[in-house]
């Protein structure tokens, strides 16, 4: 490596998934097509050669502790995260080349090992949307934004699930080398520079468990079996023989939602799967039970940040 290269190191470890490392590994060495001079090394916690998540063998350039400071430290996941601890061995790795680097970022469930490390703390930070909830509840000192596909806080990043790594390299290379750099990667790799909505719109159906006390389940099992029903608040309110401020309270207590927005979350579920299955967005709207289109594209644009016809080119086949 010259004396002007950027070093970017990637932490690999037993499990690590091989997607996490390869996908911003290609950005940063397409990059050095267009005029960048990143030079790319893969550490791991004690030099050894390490298995990933595909069995396939990674042969490590050197242990993380004992290599020259780096500008990009980046932290590859792992899908044994967080069905398991981080190991303490794997967290302490991480802590002191951290704090020397220019920047360090995770990919995915790396988010696991930076928090684990202490680095998260105090910080926004994301993860893939599977597993945000239990980043949050780990790490309760963290901002978890479940949406995003990268947050940035300071010099420390973090991205959602496997190829947003490709979204945050193409980030850092940006604020390296400028958007034209970038461009350039990003069509050369045929991925977006920037991808409309957030990782919401790959995540499953919202629903959550079942709750808990009978005359809630009743509400919910009659909402999800005909989501084009009168489901106002008074109504379900009525059919239960309860005050609307006691089913709000019921729904608050044990599902941490209102029943208006529990209705809406089961037509919005239904409106997708709709869409996944060839509707049109009009008919999706009416079958799911939206009072109009408008009302479902007000929903979409909510929680996906993008359109019913914008989520059904994404999502609908794989074919041109």
């Amino acid at each position: 490596m010259t004396a002007g290269t950027h070093r970017v190191a990637i932490l690999v470890y037993d499990g690590v998934t091989l997607l996490d490392v390869a996908g911003p590994a290609e950005v940063f060495k397409e990059a050095n097509r267009f005029g960048a001079d990143y030079g790319i090394v893969l550490l791991s916690p004690s030099g050894a050669d390490v298995t990933t998540n595909l069995g396939v063998r990674i042969a490590a350039d050197g242990a993380l502790a004992q290599a020259p400071a780096v500008d990009t430290l980046l932290v590859a996941g792992s899908d044994r995260f967080p069905r398991a601890r981080v190991p303490a061995d794997l967290a302490d790795a991480v802590r002191t080349p951290a704090s020397v680097a220019g920047r360090v970022a995770s990919i995915c469930t790396g988010a696991f090992v930076l928090a684990a490390a202490g680095l998260l703390d105090g910080k926004r930070a994301t993860t893939h949307w599977k597993v945000a909830h239990e980043l949050a509840a780990r790490h309760p000192t963290s901002r978890v934004d479940a949406d995003a596909i990268y947050v940035r806080d300071g010099t420390t990043y973090t991205s959602a699930g496997v190829t947003a790594g490709i979204d945050l390299a193409l980030a850092l290379v940006e604020e390296d080398h400028g958007p034209d750099v970038a461009r350039n990667v990003a069509r050369a790799l045929v991925v977006y520079m920037q991808r409309a909505g957030g990782q919401s719109q790959f995540s499953a159906p919202l629903q959550g468990p079942s709750p808990r006390s009978p005359a809630l389940r009743t509400i919910t099992d009659l909402v999800t079996a005909n989501p084009r029903g009168n489901h106002t608040l008074g109504e379900l309110a009525r059919h239960l023989n309860v005050s609307t401020r006691h089913l709000n309270r019921l729904f608050r207590d044990e599902l941490s939602t209102t029943p208006a927005r529990y209705v809406e979350n089961i037509r919005f579920d239904l409106a997708r799967a709709l869409l996944d299955q060839g509707h049109s967005a009009t008919r999706a709207a009416i079958l799911a039970g939206f009072p109009s289109y408008e009302s479902m594209r007000r929903v979409f644009a909510r929680k996906l940040s993008i359109s019913p016809a914008a989520y059904q080119r994404r999502f609908s086949t794989t074919r041109p």
